[in-house]
């Protein structure tokens, strides 16, 4: 396999909502306390999955945030070595870049979007 699917994340207007909504389908819990990059979500309102991985170790990390004025969609992120690099390659290839590179503050961790020729929104993703 090539690059792997390494994140998804649903945000909108109100977060509180979808994890409630998300928790109670699902049993997913979620943890508050990281940080997040403001163009993603408000401070203190992106709660991350703690994992969620079956016993047999299928599954990958999450996150489900945003807040007022945040528009809402569902991603998923792939992992690459260079985000600037893989955007460049994505508009090089007939998709349209929306975010970043963008650092999350206080780690390694560096992210952008692009939509794809047809107008789907996906993620990248360094440092994970």
């Amino acid at each position: 396999m090539g690059n792997p699917v390494v994140h998804f994340e649903i945000t909108g207007t109100d977060p509180h909502l979808l994890r409630r909504y998300y928790g109670e389908l699902f049993g997913w819990e979620f943890d508050t306390g990281g940080p997040v990059a403001p163009s993603v979500s408000e401070a203190g309102n992106y709660g991350f999955t703690d994992g969620n991985t079956t016993s047999a170790g299928a599954g990958i990390p999450g996150g489900i945030g945003g807040g007022s004025g945040y528009p809402g969609h569902a991603i998923f992120y792939v992992g690459v070595p260079d985000v600037e690099a893989a955007l460049q390659e994505a508009e090089r290839l007939g998709g349209k870049r929306q975010l970043g590179p963008e650092q999350n503050p206080g780690t390694s961790l560096v992210i952008g979007h692009f939509t794809d020729p047809e107008g789907h929104l996906v993620g990248l993703a360094s440092g994970v």
